[in-house]
């Protein structure tokens, strides 16, 4: 029997790879998706969408979004004459509702796949070599062929020597995110995105926690002028317990629950919690992908090397999203899937890593796009630099949130965007118009002509771009 053929065939169902296999399809090429994990399925059965909306990007908001209404509730309500007492929160019901939209929006990919004619091969896929043009892929002893095949394998959670992982004591992302009671005693390691997150959750609900991070600054990829703000705000104000230049030197699990001994500089400190969280980050998995026995080429950090269009260094094989280098969103993810099926169709596809938003949903929130002042020092850029406080937008006020600013940076010389930093409420949405304007090598001057809604919190986009230039009108 002959076996399957297709145009296409992605390895891979997380944001990547569905969204380059349904592009593929509407494109007119017969296209297949293979996908092996099942993600605790209660039926056993193959759940798409990846890490981001199984265990990662969707589930955590949900929590976040919960916890943030339980601490509303009990903190916030009586700023607007609202009395609440006994509020109460029913972790199983939380949980029971994050697992709800995460089936919810993993069953719709399955019915995007119906509606746009992707065929779901369910199986571990691994490359077994090439014939006739066309790459040979095994799917759990079955055999297809492809013309053209998407790498899309994702990432898993990085692991630190010494620490055995349970997900029940001891957790990466998968644990931390199906915990059945809030522990009274929370240890975080590391205070990136996914610890400030799921620390935030924990700290809302009654916990009470401690992040341990090994670099000496606190978010070092941000603006320096936000994760300022951002320090204060989480130490200060919400009471997260969050240590900087930490190094673990042993990790043990008892009775009492988990001891972590570590240092800081030269004085040795011993952290007791009830769980730990392991959140130091992800690697590329490209485990039993086959990749060494057809010559798929790994640059020296685990990465598939590819070049500006997703091209490996193997005819008609593509790889995208947390697989190659660049950031591990799931947003830039699904550009790259757009990008590559669109090239393999014959089009010119595109996708601009200088203009990848990146966002930290804690509250505030923390969003940006482009450089950092910090970065345009370095480089000895001339620049301009515009800020704005919420506390002088109506609606932040009206809201009762006035936490945080705009800062927007522009050339000196030609007044074009250079970066956008956001904290405050509902920066991950804000953050798009600033991704637009640089999108298109806009001026802030063209964002200040633009007419803003008022009341909104996106007038501060307005009066940041005003600001550049020294004429703000509301500060």
């Amino acid at each position: 029997m002959a076996n399957k053929q297709f145009d296409v065939v992605v390895i891979g169902g997380g944001p990547g790879g569905y969204v380059a296999a349904i592009r593929a399809a509407q494109l007119g090429l017969s296209t297949a998706c293979i996908e092996s994990e099942s993600y605790a399925d209660p039926k056993g059965e193959v759940r798409l969408g990846g890490t981001c909306l199984n265990v990662g990007c969707i589930p955590s908001k949900a929590l976040l979004q919960s916890s943030e209404l339980f601490e509303q509730a009990n903190h916030s309500f009586v700023m607007h004459g609202i009395a609440a007492s006994g509020v109460t929160m029913d972790v199983a019901t939380m949980i029971k509702r994050k697992d709800n939209i995460v089936g919810q929006l993993t069953g719709g990919i399955k019915a995007l796949f119906k509606k746009n004619k992707v065929t779901l091969l369910p199986g571990h896929g691994k490359f077994v070599g090439r014939e006739d043009d066309r790459w040979r892929i095994d799917v759990n002893g079955e055999v297809v062929d492809a013309t053209h095949v998407i790498v899309a394998t994702g990432s898993r959670a990085r692991h630190l020597p010494g620490i055995p992982v349970d997900n029940k004591v001891i957790c990466d992302n998968v644990g931390a995110l199906a915990f059945d009671s809030t522990p009274k005693r929370l240890g975080v390691i590391g205070a990136g995105v996914i610890g400030l997150e799921l620390g935030s959750v924990w700290k809302r609900l009654g916990s009470e926690v401690t992040i341990l991070e090994a670099l000496p600054d606190f978010l070092a990829a941000a603006d320096q002028s936000v994760a300022k703000e951002a320090w204060k705000v989480f130490t200060q104000k919400q009471g997260l317990n969050i240590q900087l230049g930490v190094k673990i030197t042993k990790v043990e699990t008892g009775k009492k629950g988990v001891s972590v001994d570590y240092e800081i500089g030269d004085e040795a400190r011993t952290l007791q919690c009830d769980r730990l969280i392991v959140s130091v980050g992800r690697v590329p998995h490209t485990e039993g992908l086959g990749a060494e026995d057809v010559g798929l080429a790994l640059n020296p950090r685990g990465y598939i090397a590819v070049d500006s269009n997703c091209r490996t260094n193997l005819p008609n094989v593509w790889a995208v999203g947390d697989v190659v280098p660049g950031p591990m969103l799931a947003h830039k993810s699904m550009e790259e899937g757009v990008m590559v099926a669109e090239c393999i169709a014959g089009q010119k596809g595109h996708v601009n890593l200088d203009t990848v938003p990146w966002v930290i949903y804690t509250h505030p929130e923390i969003a940006w796009v482009g450089k950092t002042e910090q970065q345009l020092k370095n480089e000895g850029a001339d620049y301009r630099v515009g800020q704005i406080p919420f506390a002088a937008n109506g609606r932040a006020l009206g809201q009762g949130d006035t936490t945080g600013f705009v800062k927007m940076i522009a050339c000196a010389r030609t007044d074009r965007i250079l970066g956008v930093h956001v904290i405050g409420n509902n920066a991950s949405e804000l953050i798009a118009e600033a991704v637009v304007a640089m999108e298109f090598n806009a001026a802030s001057e063209d964002l200040a002509r633009i007419c803003h809604a008022h009341p909104t919190l996106s007038e501060a986009m307005h009066e940041a771009s005003l600001a550049v230039h020294k004429r703000a009108l509301h500060f």
